[in-house]
């Protein structure tokens, strides 16, 4: 049985659920109201997103549990090694996990599936040329991010 809560961010709802300890999922939702963590995983969580979204070093990730194919498990792993306030494209991406820059397709539809927006930072990962492309939260959220991270760098 999963615990869920609502996570009032500068750029949205974020609905965070956990289960058996770890986090399963966050995602930007459409409309609800915040509600406090039931359980520590959560507390930790919320904590993590203040200091996250106050400029400051959130540090390590609470627990994840992301589901998802070996493939995609890869390229979240591998977008996690992406220090904050700092980009890559998906082909680099690609390269820096033993693939060719012709996987960027594959490493973006990965990280479309990223079910832990934000702690898992598939917002980092641009377009060729460092265009904004692909990400399940919005563009505009996406170009929030990157842009709040930049500031607080």
């Amino acid at each position: 049985m999963s615990n869920t809560f609502f996570y009032a961010s500068p750029h949205g709802l974020l609905r965070i659920a956990e289960e058996n300890g770890a986090l399963i999922s966050t995602v930007f939702v459409d409309g609800g109201t915040e509600t406090a963590p039931s359980d520590p995983i959560l507390s930790e969580a919320k904590n993590w997103l203040d200091r996250y979204f106050e400029g400051r070093d959130p540090g390590p990730t609470p627990v994840l549990a992301p589901s998802g194919t070996a493939f995609q498990k890869a390229v979240w792993e591998a977008i996690a090694h992406v220090p904050y306030g700092e980009t890559t494209t998906y082909g680099s991406l690609a390269v820096s996990m033993g693939l060719t820059p012709r996987h960027a397709r594959a490493v973006g539809g990965a990280l479309h599936r990223n079910p832990l927006q934000i702690f898992i930072p598939c917002h980092r990962a641009l377009g060729k040329s460092g265009r904004l492309t692909g990400f399940a939260g919005g563009i505009g959220r996406k170009k929030a991010l990157l842009q709040s991270e930049q500031a607080h760098k």
